[in-house]
């Protein structure tokens, strides 16, 4: 594949994100050049954006993608070219110590080259601009009309799911399983609380009362947010504007607090409120990413006698998770294409963190790619 293609590219932390043309990349060993359909606005790469997480820049952020398989490097048997697919931003190596044991969300190369470095496992990126200039990737650079990402990171997309919402498989909903399946190992009848109900704390509230539990209480400070939850299985909502939003937790379920909370923004406010929600026994995940040096003092003689874990939970587990979950979305018990309410092209880019960056997106916003066959089209094979 040659030519050149359409990236937003952020320049530098704090400034916006511009849209450059650049040189289609060229999948190395082991990798697969997908034509990206659509990727998904996530809040950490708005963390990015704002300088809240570091990153080396200039950088192709977009974590989450959908599209169709272009070229294959050497080595790879499948898909095939052609064939529709996902991109999940947890992108195993299969090599070091964690991807043996299976726990793909904790890979050494991933968080080594990738996440510090921008790279993938030869230790270089594969984007650049025109004049030779490296591009960091974040996971595979999605918000781009091509991105290259490990073939142990691609799956086939469900036929079910429009592109543009099977998108969001790739990180929200594969946030959201982990969570629930490894994270909480969440038990049918349980009480659950989900505190911020953005893209995945959205896709948390359905797959929970999907896996059976008996009571969701979803927690925001948008009424807005709130409604759209409650069409995705929540049995209660609290307005966290309204007042304080433990109290009526504990008033919601007898006094007692929930089985398992769900922390989905990253801050310490809520942080500690998801943490007081707890039963005695109980759980709390922690999903929500947040901004470097962000702490949360503890109650530490609670935890104890109480028999209080707290759990971190970056992501599912790839190679295990995703078959899983999009045979779940095929029997029609998983429906995260639901959570999709905006779709903005990859010149609005910048505005769709703007709008996120302000609290202004329900559920998950997608960037969707211009057709590239036909007038505007930039890439040529070779």
């Amino acid at each position: 594949m040659t030519g050149s293609m359409l990236a937003a590219v952020l320049p530098e932390a704090g400034q916006p994100l511009q849209l450059e043309e650049i040189p289609v990349p060229t999948p190395g060993p082991g990798e697969v050049l997908v034509r990206v359909a659509a990727c998904g606005v996530c809040h950490t790469d708005l963390h990015v954006i704002k300088g809240e997480v570091a990153f080396p820049t200039p950088a192709v952020l977009g974590h989450e993608i959908s599209g169709t398989v272009a070229a294959l490097g050497d080595g790879v048997e499948g898909p095939s070219v052609g064939s529709e697919v996902v991109g999940t931003f947890i992108m195993p190596c299969g090599g070091c110590d964690a991807c043996l044991r299976a726990r793909d969300d904790l890979c050494a190369r991933f968080f080594e080259l990738n996440r510090l470095r921008g790279a993938l496992y030869d230790g270089k990126t594969r984007l650049y601009r025109a004049d030779g200039t490296p591009l960091a990737m974040y996971s595979m650079g999605g918000l781009a009309e091509y991105a290259v990402l490990p073939a142990s990171a691609v799956f086939g997309a469900p036929p079910s799911l429009p592109s543009d919402e099977a998108a969001v498989l790739g990180c929200a909903s594969l946030t959201a399983y982990g969570a629930i399946r490894h994270g909480a190992d969440l038990r049918a009848g349980e009480r659950v609380a989900v505190v911020a109900t953005g893209g995945v704390g959205s896709l948390v509230v359905q797959f929970a009362r999907a896996f059976g539990a008996s009571q969701v209480i979803a927690v925001d400070v948008s009424e807005e947010k709130l409604a759209a939850v409650r069409a995705l299985g929540a049995t209660d909502t609290v307005d966290a504007a309204g007042g304080d939003p433990v109290a009526r937790v504990l008033e919601l379920t007898g006094g007692a607090g929930v089985d398992v909370a769900f922390e989905a923004l990253g801050r310490e406010q809520t942080f500690l409120q998801a943490l007081a929600m707890v039963k005695d026994g109980g759980r709390m995940v922690a999903i929500g990413i947040a901004p470097v040096d962000v702490r949360a003092p503890i109650d530490i003689t609670r935890l104890v006698r109480r028999g209080i874990r707290i759990v971190g939970s970056y992501g599912g587990r790839p190679r295990t998770d995703m078959p899983v979950l999009l045979e779940l979305i095929e029997q029609g018990i998983l429906r995260p294409g639901s959570s999709v309410s905006r779709r903005f092209s990859l010149e609005q880019a910048p505005e769709a963190y703007e709008l996120l960056d302000r609290g202004g997106i329900v559920g998950r916003a997608v960037v969707t790619m211009a057709a590239l066959d036909g007038p505007g089209s930039r890439s040529t094979e070779g």
